[in-house]
């Protein structure tokens, strides 16, 4: 898809991946929708910094375990932009919990993580369905992680979610093709701003332990994160429903 004079919907878009991605496709001529629940500023700076690539960009609150929420965005959308051909499922919540800590896993932990990284995905998806499919059809993109291939994560419900939600990838691309392709982005450790709060002390071994895992000696960055979103959307029409890890090798490493 060439992004010039299209429009997308970003979720969670205010800080880390999200951000990375709204402004590489307002880079490329793509009005955006910045998502937020509540970094409003946040949200707020990056539609700003958006627009001054000359397209149109604004920031907007709904969170995307309400499926009232996600319906009223998208029609947000219709109403700023006349279209929509972009959706990226990047909203996402966890929280850190040793996974024997079997105890800890609360219900409402498990139903606030569902909610918004399996849910929601769901949700926006069906909002934005008929305007993805207008104007010769779009993409669906969604961020997962590698913890829902390797059930290695901040804790057993988010590996749950992500799992879940590669599984929707697929069940999603059958039901919305041929308008619609859906793929999703599975990235390893991120160094950013949202592992750095979750994971405290913890952080800096944790990373220096991804690192040994590497072939490539890398670890994720929001932004390389986001150059593999832009790439299923800009690359070849033939992929969809599939899951494409980003994590520097450390799948395949010792």
């Amino acid at each position: 898809m060439e992004l010039a004079d299209k429009a997308a919907i970003v979720t969670g878009a205010g800080t880390g991946v999200g951000r990375a991605t709204a402004l590489k496709l307002a880079e490329r001529g793509c009005s955006v929708l910045v998502n937020y629940s509540r970094s409003k500023e946040a949200a707020e700076a990056v539609a700003s910094e958006a627009a001054d690539h000359g397209v149109k960009a604004l920031a907007f609150r709904a969170d995307v375990a309400s499926d009232a929420d996600c319906r009223a965005m998208a029609a947000e959308a219709e109403r700023e932009f006349g279209r929509l051909d972009i959706l990226v499922n990047n909203a996402g919540t966890t929280q850190v919990i040793r996974h024997g800590d079997l105890e800890a896993v609360s219900e409402e932990l498990w139903e606030r993580i569902l909610k918004v990284n399996l849910m929601g995905p769901f949700q926006c998806t069906r909002a934005a369905r008929d305007l993805l499919r207008a104007d010769g059809g779009g993409e669906v993109v969604m961020t997962s992680s590698v913890a829902g291939l390797v059930g290695i994560g901040s804790s057993i419900p988010y590996c749950a979610s992500k799992a879940a939600l590669n599984n929707l990838t697929v069940t999603l691309a059958r039901a919305l093709g041929p308008e619609i392709r859906v793929n999703a982005v599975a990235p390893g450790f991120i160094d950013g701003e949202w592992l750095r709060d979750g994971l405290g002390d913890a952080f800096e071994p944790i990373k220096a332990a991804m690192l040994q895992k590497s072939p490539l000696d890398k670890v994720c960055t929001p932004d390389g994160v986001a150059q593999a979103i832009l790439a299923l959307i800009t690359g070849p029409d033939l992929i969809t429903g599939h899951v494409l890890p980003v994590e520097g090798g450390m799948l395949i490493g010792g």
